[in-house]
């Protein structure tokens, strides 16, 4: 190359690395920046610098093992080599490498040291819990060791091994590469192959790697514990691991030891040749095949397998009690219940449980918020609202809520230029907030009571004339929907440019804010200005007038992505809450400690455990980790005004929250006594920790071995009722009520299950907290030998009802609405299980929000059907079912008992309109028989005809001028709403 190619190369090579540093100083500093505003700076000095000791010394180790191996192979040369064509052909190579050896030898050692540092530095956490880890207190039952070795050292210790080996392996693959270069090693040629010095180099080297081995192979029998191998299905070392491998390597490592000195000792002091190191190795390979393959096999194939569970079973008792242990199960709470399946109570209104079932669902009520309480086109509540509770009047109350934030992708065109997107919509406003139990009448909206703009101007009808639940600070900087940088902040006090809300008196008008809060990074200066303009590639930094000397920049605003780069150990929950804590609103999170080695424990996959109907709308995904661990051992809150991040420790006793408390300061995280009580009267079950318990359990119910061996107990968690062909799963709902057994109204997370491959309840679960905050899982189990129809099959047999499939017929408007239904509750009261699926009506006119038109209950073994128009009808209509003669009336509205009903006989009615009618009480009767003979493909035939009959009917009832509310002999009167 030429001097003016060797310049330009030179430059090119500099800028690259000149820019690529500038990369990584810029995007160090603006995150020292943003973590000093949140004050976690003792987190990105403890994770930088980590990172960068592990870099330099894991690659200067690396570089320096390598780059000494090839620097020796050379070192031991041969001063004289034979003449050979081979040589002579490596001369060309010897003269191009010898005169700046040294240089190719740093620079080889260099690239590798880069990679290996790399590697290294993303193994950062496991170095800090290996520095800062403590004891469990738990010993595994195997070895009697400590668990904390498992969690703590385990990891560390594996990759310090694989960096051991591929420090081995290079180094002979260099070294080799090297002798053969410069004559120790050679291919052809009369003597022997190989000099004494290259011999004694590379047998060293490979005698290293069998050592390093035999140490592998001890640290195997440790990991036997941590992988699948117990019958059935289950994690850990059973019979043959325990009884065959485990001294199969011990007997390996001691063999790896014999051999790694034979490997020397033959090679160079003895025989002086490869042949006997060579039979070792072989005989290396072929003990372990033998001794840690065949071997283990047969015991399995002929001792194992024909007594499996008699072999098995203390080893599938360890691993159900360390799966429970592992995942906060040992002290659940397990009970019978028993339901009558008798008659709805008479009292079954007064039940306060009852009452405060939720019929307001977040996953469909989301588009009615953002319509009645938006006031403008930008503001949207996300596509899932969250369920909390606050003591009104006394009184604790469900509450579907959501903040009112700006969705930056409904600004229009004109709004969409940069000063708007990041100097005038920079945040949201108002907490609103609806009772879950009520809807106001007439509309099938929600019934707000919070978060109002202004002056209610809908009090009277679908809100409050004054709010309950309003913020003293009710302006949303940051949360769910902020994915822009904001910058906030003026000089001049008379000049607002942010908006903050619609002006009452003036919808076209807007109330105009400057932030006067400490949230958000200074960047007044010019340096500060120029870094975010190289950070964000945008001018506009250093050019715009909005950008002045008491400009604020807020960015990372979204709660879960401030809790994660706050905590990056945490495994934050999918769906974050926002509450009115103190007048603010603030985002409460859920944080999980995880493991990958805990011994016996069953691994779980976290998307796969936690993915439901919800999963993706308005609830986050979580990553797809592999975990045998889990505690919910931190609470976190995200102030929506100024972004202030505080990390409650919420499971004192959790070792891993204290490692890592420990490594960065020891006051990382606030001790649980400091919480707020106003804070922790809004603290909930986590649905992502529920989901994983709640999964578990449909197995690890079974604490006997020779129950779980035959898995004729197993459950599962049924599919969404009102799409099981989806195959996603039913989520669980949150309900202030009190449970069979429990001593009062509490707020927690219930899930029913059904037995594996069946349709029919088995159990409920649910997750709430005790009198002292600490986690309280209970289930209760329905006998074996009762049949109590669940999620599916309720709503199956609902919606099927001759009756109820009238009235939601109905309700479609003959095509031009969409029926949909909410999540299906199931409450167990007293006597029997009460199910509510709220009913909710979407026209497909554009926009159109789903809004709730009716609710469909059911009580006991599914016989008992009502559909009305709100929650306190529904229970009486079901008492009132229950007063009548066996209460065993297939279904109805709820309107009037069956026995009362106005009926019209046909052959009164005019002709079209009779022959009508007479076609939908024979469809109805079709639908009847088709029912009870269990027949699905007759019951859909039926309800298509039942359609066809009931259009032609309205058509015939219109073009009449009849009496009014005219119904086919064998169906009720719609009610009025129904068709609203």
């Amino acid at each position: 190359m030429s001097r003016r190619g060797r310049v330009t190369v030179g430059v090119l090579v500099g800028v690259f690395i000149l820019f690529t540093l500038l990369g990584w100083g810029i995007d160090a500093y603006t995150d020292y920046l943003w973590y000093s505003e949140v004050h976690f700076t003792e987190v990105f000095s403890g994770v930088l610098v980590t990172k960068l000791l592990l870099f330099l010394a894991v690659g200067a180790v690396m570089a320096l093992f390598v780059g000494a191996n090839l620097y020796l192979a050379y070192r031991l040369r041969p001063l004289l080599r034979p003449h050979s064509a081979e040589q002579a052909t490596l001369e060309r190579y010897r003269m191009v490498l010898a005169p700046r050896l040294g240089t190719w030898i740093t620079v080889v050692s260099l690239i590798i040291g880069f990679f290996a540092g790399l590697s290294a530095q993303g193994r950062w956490s496991d170095w800090i819990l290996f520095r800062n880890g403590g004891s469990f207190g738990t010993t595994d039952p195997q070895f009697d060791v400590d668990i904390g070795f498992y969690i703590f050292d385990y990891p560390l210790l594996r990759y310090a091994l694989g960096i051991g080996f591929t420090a081995v392996v290079l180094s002979v693959l260099g070294a080799l590469a090297v002798h053969y270069i410069f004559g120790g090693v050679r291919l052809q040629g009369v003597g022997d192959r190989m000099t004494t010095a290259a011999r004694a180099h590379l047998t060293t080297l490979v005698a290293i790697f069998v050592l390093l081995k035999a140490v592998a192979y001890v640290l195997d029998r440790r990991a036997l514990l941590l992988e699948q191998h117990v019958s059935p299905g289950l994690y850990g070392a059973g019979y043959t691991d325990v009884n065959a491998l485990l001294p199969a390597k011990e007997i390996l490592a001691y063999i790896s030891i014999v051999v790694a000195v034979a490997i020397i000792v033959f090679s160079n002091v003895v025989m002086r040749n490869l042949v006997w190191p060579g039979v070792s190795l072989a005989l290396l390979a072929i003990s372990a095949v033998a001794i840690g393959g065949i071997y283990p096999l047969a015991v399995q194939n002929f001792q194992v397998k024909p007594s499996l569970f008699d072999k098995e079973k203390p080893y599938i008792e360890r691993s159900i009690k360390a799966t429970r242990a592992a995942f906060g199960l040992s002290d659940t709470k397990v009970g019978e219940y028993t339901p009558t399946s008798g008659s709805p109570p008479a009292n079954l209104p007064e039940d306060t449980s009852a009452q405060n079932v939720r019929i307001i669902d977040p996953q469909l009520v989301s588009q009615a918020f953002t319509q009645s309480q938006q006031s403008r086109g930008f503001y949207d509540f996300g596509e899932k609202l969250d369920v909390d509770r606050y003591p009104v009047d006394g009184k604790t109350q469900d509450y579907v809520v959501g903040a009112r934030e700006i969705n930056d992708d409904k600004l229009s065109a004109q709004q969409r230029n940069w000063l708007n997107r990041h100097t005038v919509y920079t945040h949201g406003y108002g907490l609103v907030a609806a009772p879950a139990n009520e809807v106001c009448p007439g509309t099938g909206l929600p019934y707000f009571v919070s978060g109002f703009l202004g002056k209610s101007t809908t009090a009277g009808t679908c809100a409050k004339s004054q709010p309950e639940l309003e913020a003293d600070q009710p302006r949303i900087y940051f949360g769910e929907q902020s994915s822009e940088y904001a910058i906030v902040g003026q000089t001049d006090p008379n000049k607002n440019v942010e908006f903050d809300r619609p002006q009452e008196q003036n919808t076209d008008a807007s109330v105009n804010y400057t932030y006067e809060g400490k949230g958000g990074v200074p960047i007044g200066s010019f340096m500060r200005r120029l870094v975010f303009a190289i950070e964000n590639t945008e001018s506009n930094f250093l050019l715009s007038d909005a950008v002045n000397e008491d400009s604020r920049l807020m960015y990372i605003r979204e709660p879960r992505e401030r809790v994660e780069k706050v905590a990056p150990f945490l495994t934050v929950d999918g769906d974050p809450y926002p509450a009115v804590v103190g007048g603010r609103i603030v985002w409460i999170l859920d944080g999980y400690t995880t493991a990958q080695t805990y011994p016996y424990s069953q691994k779980i996959n976290l998307a796969t455990e936690t993915r439901d109907e919800l999963t993706g709308t308005g609830s986050f995904a979580l990553a797809r980790d592999d975990v045998n661990y889990m505690r919910n051992s931190v609470k976190a809150t995200v102030d929506a005004y100024d972004g202030t991040v505080k990390l409650y420790e919420f499971d004192a006793e959790d070792p891993v929250l204290k490692a890592w408390n420990k490594a960065f300061g020891g006051d990382l995280v606030v001790p649980r006594a400091q919480i707020p009580a106003e804070l922790a009267a809004h603290f909930r079950y986590p649905a992502d920790m529920f989901k994983v318990q709640r999964n578990l359990l449909t197995k690890f119910h079974v604490t006997n071995p020779q129950t779980f061996f035959n898995g004729d107990d197993f459950w599962q968690v049924p599919n969404a009722p009102d799409a099981p062909q989806s195959g996603v799963k039913q989520p669980p709902f949150y309900l202030n009520v009190k449970l069979p057994g429990q001593s009062g109204t509490t707020f927690q997370l219930t899930s029913g299950v059904t037995p594996a491959n069946r349709e029919n309840m088995a159990a409920l679960i649910s997750g709430s907290y005790d009198s002292q905050d600490d986690p309280r899982l209970e289930v209760l189990e329905l006998p074996d030998q009762t049949v109590v129809p669940g999620p599916i099959q309720v709503h199956r047999l609902m919606v099927n009802n001759a009756r109820i499939s009238q009235d939601l017929t109905l309700l479609s408007r003959n095509g031009q609405a969409t029926v949909l239904y909410g999540n299906l509750i199931s409450l167990p009261l007293e006597k029997d299980i009460l199910y509510v699926e709220p009913v909710y009506v979407k026209s497909t006119q554009a926009n159109a929000p789903p809004l709730l038109q009716k609710v469909l209950m059911s009580y006991g073994d599914g016989s008992k059907v009502v559909l009305e128009d709100n929650l306190t009808k529904g229970l009486k209509a079901l008492a009132d079912l229950g007063k009548t003669t066996g209460g065993t009336n297939p279904g109805n509205t709820g309107t009037s008992p069956p026995a009362t009903q106005p009926t019209t006989p046909s052959t009164q009615l005019p002709g079209n309109l009779a022959q009508a009618a007479a076609d939908v009480d024979r469809a109805i009767e079709n639908l009847r028989t088709a029912q009870k003979a269990g027949d699905f493909a007759a019951q859909g035939q039926a309800l298509k005809e039942l359609d066809e009959a009931m259009t032609r009917f309205q058509q015939a009832q219109g073009a009449t001028a009849g009496p009014t509310g005219v119904t086919p002999s064998g169906s009720a009167a719609p009610s009025p709403s129904a068709g609203s």
